[in-house]
């Protein structure tokens, strides 16, 4: 897919009092017609009280300040504002690598050139409707290799277990059994180690609530996540919609508010699909 963008020619010292060139309103439809054209698939769960999450953290709580209708808005009348109280890791969500490495970097110190990525799926939803414990191997990376060429350099790579489907019924997203340990999929410390050091991926992103497969989540040990992250790199969790992407040939948009010194937040994550 290409898609074009503005450039401009370096300006010499010399040249830095004069205008800069104009550029023409078709020079500007010109750079984003190709994006007018592309599907858009959201890859974000709506958040609100009551969605899957761990009960020790607590729901979320949404007040209403004010509203329209007279007595629903503690504050007042005329408008709608609200006051949502939450923890940083809700649904959707990214994780900044000073979430598990103290002193590294937060939200705020990821740069936006690391939110627009090329996506790599790496689909195991098939594995995982048969076996719930399963994690995505060398040989799953390697046949999408076959099929696409080498996991690119700096890419967003995105694990499908098709669990999203799950989200409406939180007790099947966990998938608790009676001895108290969570059955969902996950990732491998061998897949994660190729993608981190070998490929130097951006980012990766799943549809479970951990980067560790449930069996190992449940004794809450995350050795898995904690040394993704640990290698400077963000994580989105509770990704949605991957079945309806590309295995490869779409592009990411993760974004998120720019919280200070923040470990994680609802994130918003969007696929361009040509």
């Amino acid at each position: 897919m290409a898609i074009s963008v503005l450039a401009f020619a370096p300006v010499s010292c010399s040249q830095r009092e004069e205008s800069p060139p104009a550029v023409t309103p078709s020079a500007v439809l010109n750079a984003v017609s190709p994006v007018a054209g592309l599907r858009i698939v959201d890859l974000t769960h709506p958040f609100a009280p009551g969605i899957p999450h761990r009960e020790a953290l607590g729901d979320e709580i949404v007040e209403h300040l004010f509203a329209y209708a007279p007595g629903k808005g503690s504050m007042g009348t005329g408008a709608q504002l609200d006051r949502y109280s939450l923890i940083g890791q809700w649904g959707t969500h990214v994780d900044a690598p000073v979430h598990f490495g103290q002193g590294m970097r937060s939200l705020d110190q990821i740069t936006p050139r690391e939110m627009i990525l090329p996506l790599v799926v790496l689909d195991i939803h098939v594995q995982a409707a048969s076996d719930p414990d399963y994690v995505v191997s060398m040989k799953d990376v390697r046949a999408w290799e076959a099929r696409h060429g080498t996991v690119p350099t700096g890419a967003f790579v995105a694990l499908r277990s098709d669990w999203s489907k799950r989200w409406s019924d939180p007790a099947a997203y966990f998938n608790i059994d009676a001895k108290g340990v969570s059955h969902y999929p996950g990732w491998s410390r061998e897949v994660l180690e190729y993608l981190d050091e070998n490929r130097q991926v951006t980012a990766i992103g799943h549809e479970t609530p951990d980067t560790d497969p449930g069996i190992v989540a449940s004794s809450s040990n995350f050795p898995l996540e904690a040394w993704h992250l640990k290698q400077d790199r963000y994580q989105i969790e509770n990704l949605a919609n991957l079945d309806q992407v590309p295995e490869f040939g779409a592009i990411v948009i993760a974004t998120w508010p720019n919280a200070k010194d923040a470990s994680g937040f609802p994130a918003r994550v969007l696929a361009l699909v040509p």
